[in-house]
């Protein structure tokens, strides 16, 4: 078995370097590589024991869950006296609410992800780092995703035991470990970035400043990470429904305002082509899905449907004001007006919005397309077709209107034809 899956990790190696070669031709990757020092050794390495780590992973899970059984439970004695911990059967809780610490609970999914996030973020970061210092990072992250793992059950049994199971394992089951990942991704990172031992860009002998850089940066990403992490709160509180949608629209507005200053800069003008392209993009997204029956037909839910008019009216109009307005001013600035130009150089605001190279073209639109879940790959298309538009006349405004006339038609069509699988 073993042989296997090391026959299988080799297939999969020499997919990935034939694949990365249909991309670039090997002349760039050599190029590419020389440019990083031995910083790719040490996170070729790091990514290869993350890749072992993942194919051991189930044989580590029931240690890992009689620690977090344990941890959970110490965390919730002063609050439950009646709790009841079984490691036999791996279950905790009280008389009337009891979860099992399954493998997805035993914190190694969460390990995963931390191994595969310090991995990227050290190696697109390389030159920022004290190499081998800078592994550290990995077994202190590691530690802390575990860590907050077992909160995240002592949480959730907590929830359930005073008196709102619904809640906790339709809501917060599904949503507090995304929550809890990136917490401690973006913790890390913030943290370290400031420690002079392990980054070379940290400073103790005067305090950091705030760059022009650092504030543009903000200013393109904090829309859409304020809709992200209001979207994770929001359905953590959500018991199947997510009625509290509406805090994604005011999360949005209120990083759009704070950084209005600079949004004032940017050219918001659009012409009829983004229309047209926005058009393109809904058909061939409504075409898609029916073509590969990526998911099956579903009507208006029934919370939304059993509640009151006012109720349903004002939460579908939320909805629609966040798909043709928030939504599609955030992702544009983060994915075309900072990914797009940032793969290009760091000092992102000097490149042209109408300069175009095929590998940020490429990365910028696949990460769009990642966002969508399984949807990616029309996500991957609609962010190409975003993305061309953009460049044709340098307005960001162009990708904004072509994003929202698209999700405009989705919204019409959804609530018109009751496809709510598209929303």
């Amino acid at each position: 078995m073993d042989g296997l899956i090391v026959l299988c990790l080799g297939i999969g190696a020499a997919a990935v370097v034939l694949g990365a070669l249909a991309f670039l031709p090997a002349a760039i990757w050599r190029e590419i590589f020389r440019g990083t020092g031995d910083a790719w050794v040490y996170v070729l390495a790091l990514g290869a024991c993350a890749c072992l780590a993942a194919v051991f992973a189930e044989r580590i899970w029931y240690p890992l869950a009689r620690g977090s059984l344990f941890l959970a439970g110490a965390l919730l004695h002063p609050f439950l006296p009646g709790l009841v911990a079984d490691n036999a059967s791996r279950t905790l809780g009280t008389p009337n609410f009891t979860v099992e610490i399954a493998p997805a609970c035993s914190g190694y999914e969460g390990i995963g992800l931390m191994l595969a996030f310090t991995t990227a973020y050290l190696w697109f970061l390389r030159r920022e780092w004290r190499f081998p210092r800078a592994l550290l990072l990995v077994p202190i992250g590691v530690a802390a995703i575990w860590f907050f793992n077992a909160v995240r059950v002592a949480a959730l049994i907590l929830i359930g035991a005073l008196g709102a199971p619904e809640v906790a394992m339709q809501g917060f089951h599904s949503h507090a470990g995304w929550i809890i990942f990136n917490v401690v991704a973006l913790g890390s990172c913030l943290v370290a970035r400031r420690v002079p031992w392990l980054s070379a860009a940290a400073r103790t002998d005067q305090p950091t400043p705030k760059s022009r850089e650092e504030n543009a940066v903000a200013a393109y990403l904090m829309p859409l990470l304020a809709i992200l992490a209001a979207g994770l709160l929001a359905g953590a509180a959500s018991s199947g429904f997510e009625w509290l949608y509406p805090l994604r629209v005011v999360a949005a507005v209120a990083a759009l305002w704070y950084f209005r200053a600079t949004y004032r800069k940017l050219d918001w003008r659009a012409g009829w082509p983004s229309l047209a392209a926005g058009a393109f993009v809904f058909v061939f997204w409504v075409g898609f899905e029916r073509f590969t029956g990526a998911s099956a037909s579903a009507g208006v839910p029934a919370p939304l449907s059993q509640a009151s008019a006012f109720a349903r009216t004002a939460w579908i109009a939320l909805r629609v004001l966040g798909a043709v307005v928030t939504v599609p001013i955030a992702e544009e600035l983060a994915f075309r007006g900072f990914l797009l130009r940032r793969l290009v150089s760091a000092d992102f605001e000097s490149v042209a919005w109408r300069s175009f190279q095929w590998l940020p073209f490429v990365v910028s639109s696949i990460a769009f397309g990642i966002l969508h879940g399984d949807r990616w790959l029309a996500g991957t298309m609609a962010g190409m077709i975003y993305a061309l538009v953009l460049m044709r006349r340098g307005r960001i405004g162009e990708a904004v209107i072509a994003h929202a006339t698209t999700n405009a038609l989705l919204a019409a069509w959804v609530l018109s034809t009751g496809q709510w699988q598209l929303w």
